[in-house]
């Protein structure tokens, strides 16, 4: 063997050792790497008690996920901050993306602050799933081809309530007065009611738009008082809709009180005897299914309380991440629009399995009215809620409460 024959060995071997030792751990470490995901949800503000349920059900979802293998076996960390207001949720947003390195975001309660963040995703063509805002204008005239929504729009909780009220004769020809929380998902609630009132034969002879702040109410309940109306509707969020409930029984005002939102949090909050009237939900712990009552005991034994409906849907909505994942092996956004524009289907833990749509991303899935139990039938201080059956019916498809294609101006941009 000449010299140079030597040498090129050496260097070959030189090599190689090189390859042993850097190459493949760097192979390695790049397929164990976690998979970051970049989580926002209101911490503090009228929406903080909402957004501490949200975080425990998405780090719920997470755990399981992780102790089960994590996705592509990899491991997921979700990076999850308070999003404080919509500057605020769109800064830390572009952060996450720049700097901590999340593949893509999740989360969200206020429609104000998930308008900003899909900004923020579609700017940086990223995928954002959209959780808990429920603005019909998100998934209307505000869409984009990189956001998908999860919890049900505006309309479809007017539309579940409503048709609730036209069960029971307590649509057509009523009076109504409504008390609208400012702000853009507040005013997209009322317009959907206003659009129920005028098709059902409903008159809507007053609406009063509530800043966000606002804990005193006796200067509505005062016109209230005045105009009486035959129906009073909330069209109010989070703790607003606490402090109304509990100063309308405090007023003793004789006409029944029905609302098209209400998170079970906020229910809880007014305790046993302040609610009355039928409102909306996405979902309740005492649903009647198997796979629920499961999601339902290792959430009370893990937290010591049942999960209210935004622990719910950031559990399904990190499971439903880590099927499209796990079936299209990336992370990539282009992929996983495409996964869920397919027509997949997902367990939700309902009685039916949910879909998202291909022109608005909206998941399509089941509703519930809920009424008030007689005081004295709880079972325990979360229990006076008595879920109805869900809608639509079991015969109908589950895009009927939702608006169609030719009433949503929803066009993404190619």
């Amino acid at each position: 063997m000449t010299t140079n024959t030597r040498r090129n060995v050496l260097k070959g071997g030189a090599a190689l050792t090189g390859t042993l030792a850097l190459g493949f751990p760097a192979i390695v470490h790049a397929q164990t790497e976690k998979i970051k995901i970049g989580h926002l949800t209101p911490l503090t503000g009228f929406l903080g008690a909402l957004g501490t349920y949200a975080q425990l059900g998405i780090r719920m979802a997470e755990d399981e996920i992780n102790k089960a293998g994590g996705v592509m076996g990899r491991q997921i960390e979700i990076i999850s901050e308070d999003s404080v207001n919509p500057a605020t949720g769109a800064t830390k947003a572009q952060r996450m993306l720049d700097q901590d390195g999340v593949a893509f975001l999740m989360g969200e309660i206020n429609s104000a602050v998930a308008l900003t963040i899909m900004q923020v995703a579609e700017r940086n063509k990223r995928f954002f799933m959209q959780i808990g805002a429920r603005s019909d204008a998100l998934r209307g005239k505000n869409c984009n081809r990189y956001t998908f929504h999860v919890d049900i729009p505006s309309t479809v909780m007017v539309n579940a309530v409503g048709l609730a009220l036209v069960r029971d004769n307590m649509m057509k020809g009523k009076k109504f007065y409504t008390l609208t929380a400012d702000y853009l998902f507040g005013h997209d609630l009322a317009g959907a009611a206003r659009n129920f009132f005028k098709g059902n034969g409903g008159e809507l002879i007053g609406d009063e738009l509530v800043a966000t702040d606002v804990t005193d109410f006796s200067p509505y309940l005062l016109k209230i008082r005045q105009a009486k109306p035959d129906i009073v509707c909330s069209n109010l969020a989070g703790n607003q809709v606490t402090n109304l409930i509990k100063q309308y029984a405090e007023f003793g005002l004789p006409y029944p009180i029905v609302g098209f939102n209400l998170n079970t949090a906020d229910a809880w909050a007014a305790g046993e005897g302040n609610l009355s009237g039928t409102w909306p939900t996405v979902w309740y712990h005492t649903l009647d299914l198997p796979a629920s009552k499961t999601f339902v005991d290792g959430f009370i034994k893990r937290n010591g309380k049942p999960p209210e409906n935004h622990a719910w849907i950031e559990y399904i909505s990190l499971k439903m991440v880590a099927q499209a994942i796990n079936e299209t092996k990336s992370t990539d956004t282009d992929k996983l629009i495409a996964y869920f524009e397919s027509g997949a289907q997902f367990d939700i833990l309902k009685a039916r399995k949910a879909y998202f749509r291909k022109f608005d991303h909206q998941l399509i899935q089941e509703a519930y009215p809920f009424t008030v139990r007689k005081k004295g039938e709880a079972k325990d201080k979360w229990d006076f809620l008595a879920l109805g059956a869900a809608v639509p019916n079991a015969d109908q498809p589950l895009e009927v409460l939702n608006p169609t294609e030719q009433q949503n101006p929803c066009t993404f941009k190619s």
